[in-house]
């Protein structure tokens, strides 16, 4: 596992204190920044997020990280709404996002006994092998807080099911998105955190 601190993007994201806490398990420092020096040159960069896709895409557009984000070599990790801004956009107030992905995040249609937001926890259903989901048995169950999901598409690593298939995880060169929580999933989520870490 590389040494150094890893870059979490503010994006006005929330929970930034459990994915702090959550990476010191594993051993690794954590600095919240929208410094383009530091995040050029962690050895990891997460985008984490909790809030709407519009405002934290003009968080990044106002501090120039929409055009720093792409032209990152390094792993990059998005989380819940940070997975969402690397796709081409979201209903949710017609959001534009950074396009390295694409798809449009759909809202879940609320049904009896489905409510929207899905909050909790679902299972993971693995699509094909990868360095990510290394030790992830299938049907682990992870950790779910979003009112909108991207189809499942090309870069799907891995699917869960909440009134139909929406991308769980996903991956497309040194960037990957985890619609869930990693840091509030467990023994599971540790271990996809661990894996991006050593990659």
């Amino acid at each position: 596992m590389a040494s150094g601190p890893v870059a979490l993007v503010d994006a006005g994201g929330a929970n930034i204190a459990s994915l702090k806490f959550a990476l010191a398990r594993l051993g690794r420092e954590s600095l919240f920044t929208r410094d383009e020096t530091i995040i050029r040159g962690a050895t990891h960069v997460i985008i984490p997020g909790v809030g709407a896709a519009a405002d934290a895409m003009a968080r990044l557009e106002a501090t120039g990280l929409d055009r720093l984000i792409p032209t990152l070599r390094q792993p990059v990790l998005g989380i819940c709404l940070g997975m969402q801004l690397l796709f081409e956009g979201s209903d949710e107030d017609h959001a534009r996002c950074l396009g390295l992905l694409s798809g449009q995040a759909r809202r879940f249609i609320p049904a009896p006994g489905r409510p929207v937001p899905q909050m909790g926890w679902n299972a993971l259903h693995p699509r094909e092998p990868h360095p990510l989901l290394a030790g992830v048995g299938d049907q682990a169950y992870v950790y779910f807080v979003h009112s909108y999901a991207l189809p499942v598409c090309a870069h799907t690593l891995a699917c869960a099911d909440y009134g139909g298939e929406f991308a769980a995880l996903v991956a497309r060169e040194n960037f990957h998105g985890a619609q869930f929580h990693p840091e509030r999933s467990g023994p599971v989520g540790e271990r996809i955190l661990k894996n991006f870490l050593d990659l």
